[in-house]
This record gives structure tokens, C-alpha cells and sequence, in this order.
């Protein structure tokens, strides 16, 4: 996926989806002698909540910050990472689709000498 796919509106869905698939990752932290899950911390740390408000925003100005926020943000993102958020938004690579997919819009190729 190109930078330059991201709109202010797909940006906010990546940008959801991605502080759900940071939070998911849990961590062991010793609590008065137990051991806990904790969720991650590295949405908050990476502020994720500040994009996702400037992408939420009625003023222009501040989506386009917030795009440019998350414009920032996503190269940095391990491809995995990038992975689960793109298949959990439901955007998918057509070239990379298997022939029966029915997502493909691909046509049989037709023998032009039969």
C-alpha cells in the first residue's frame, strides 16, 4: 500500500485498527508478588490517540495534521504489523489474489484462434 492511497478517512480505520492490533500485544508484569497481562503500552507511546483525534477532527487543518502524523508513522511499522492492520480493514493487493478469489476481478483469457 502507497502512502498516497491514505486519505484523512482511511487513515482513521488504519489508525483504529493499528491501536487495536498494538494493544493486543500483551506483556508479564509482576503485581505485589502475581504475575499479570498487561496490554501493550506502544500505541500510547507511538501517540496514536493524538492522530487518531486530529484524524477525527471537523477542522481541516487538523486531519491534514493527522495525516501527515500517520503518514509518518507507517513506514516505521513492521510489515507484519502493516499486514494485520490492512487484512483487518479489509484492503487487499488484487495481483496478489488466487484465481477462484472473488474479490479477483480477473477474466479467463480467451484463445483468440479457437
Amino acid at each position: 500500500m502507497e502512502l498516497e492511497t491514505f486519505t484523512p478517512e482511511t487513515a482513521l480505520e488504519a489508525a483504529i485498527e493499528l491501536r487495536r492490533v498494538l494493544a493486543a500485544r500483551t506483556h508479564r508484569r509482576k503485581v505485589m508478588g502475581q504475575e499479570v497481562q498487561v496490554p501493550g503500552q506502544l500505541g500510547e507511546a507511538l501517540q496514536l490517540p493524538r492522530t487518531i483525534n486530529r484524524l477525527q477532527s471537523k477542522q481541516q487543518r487538523q486531519r491534514d495534521l493527522g495525516l501527515d502524523d500517520f503518514h509518518e508513522l507507517w513506514p516505521t511499522l513492521s510489515p507484519a504489523t502493516r499486514e494485520k492492520v490492512l487484512n483487518a480493514i479489509g484492503w487487499y493487493d488484487p495481483n496478489e489474489l488466487d484465481w477462484d478469489d472473488k474479490r479477483s476481478n480477473r477474466r479467463p483469457v480467451v484463445d483468440p484462434g479457437s
